[in-house]
């Protein structure tokens, strides 16, 4: 007897958007300065580089920190694009798809003659029962969905630099260099987030303000694996597969560490109900 699953009461009749095309595309030659909006300066300044609001209110931290952290920013991003310590790279594509259960089903073709891959994935227990399956046309629909992936990196230099100022005793401009490459990775996975909201026709939804954009200011999400809504870190290994991102250089450890070690990768839903949830 088959388990019936409970499904949430996400809505079916969203517009499906039309992607540009389906398969794959390569981004070589990202400039690291188109990334410079969307790099997450809370996450840099106060995480990555250890400057703490150490009692400061809000306004008055980041007042202190246009004067004391932001030339430190635009230094060692000077340099980084002087020495092209970082390489932003990605691919980034579309399949069609449906969901299944808590299974989301990728095909070869949107006619869907041919299972591409197949991710399961948790649902909640209770709360809005939700699954990120859920945010996707379902078998029973007979509709065909849309489904992008993504994965990006900075490349294996970025990483080797760091840790060449690390092994001469360089610690400030190791833990500098570090923190932007971290940051800088997501930043350059917003930009490509950014781009596929654009080829599916809603990138007008997007927040005005960049900094609104980190804390998902448009329409639809990007899950990564590892994470709880998705949290599998194996799956990532059929994903760069069907990305073909050794065409970049990166790969998959046995570990499940990928390299570069600054890169991600992600699904993205265009559905307006999908956030980040924990299951």
């Amino acid at each position: 007897m088959t388990e019936q699953v409970i499904r949430s009461d996400v809505a079916t009749d969203n517009p499906v958007p039309t992607p540009p095309f389906w398969g794959t595309r390569v981004l070589e030659h990202i400039p690291v300065r188109a990334l410079v909006p969307y790099i997450n300066k809370t996450m840099l300044y106060q995480f990555q580089w250890g400057f703490k609001k150490a009692g400061r209110k809000k306004d008055e931290y980041w007042q202190w920190a246009k004067q004391e952290v932001d030339p430190i920013f635009n230094d060692m991003l000077a340099r980084v694009e002087r020495e092209q310590i970082q390489t932003p790279q990605a691919v980034y594509g579309y399949f069609p798809c449906q969901s299944e259960g808590n299974d989301i089903v990728l095909y070869t073709d949107p006619d869907g003659s041919e299972e591409l891959q197949r991710f399961t994935l948790p649902r909640q227990d209770g709360k809005k029962n939700l699954c990120i399956a859920d945010f996707f046309r379902s078998k029973e629909s007979g509709e065909m969905d849309v489904i992008g992936l993504q994965v990006v990196t900075v490349g294996q230099h970025a990483s080797d630099v760091a840790r060449e100022w690390f092994n001469e005793d360089r610690y400030t401009d190791y833990l500098y260099l570090h923190g932007l490459n971290v940051e800088t990775t997501e930043a350059l996975a917003e930009w490509v987030h950014k781009q596929i909201r654009a080829d599916l026709g809603f990138a007008g939804e997007d927040d005005r303000d960049p900094q609104a954009l980190i804390k998902q200011g448009y329409r639809g999400s990007r899950y990564s694996f590892g994470y709880p809504a998705c949290p599998n870190l194996e799956d990532q290994r059929p994903l760069l597969q069907i990305l073909q991102a050794d065409r970049l250089g990166i790969t998959m450890a046995d570990e499940q560490q990928m390299h570069p070690e600054e890169s991600t990768s992600a699904i993205v839903c265009h559905h307006p109900e999908a956030k980040y949830f924990s299951v």
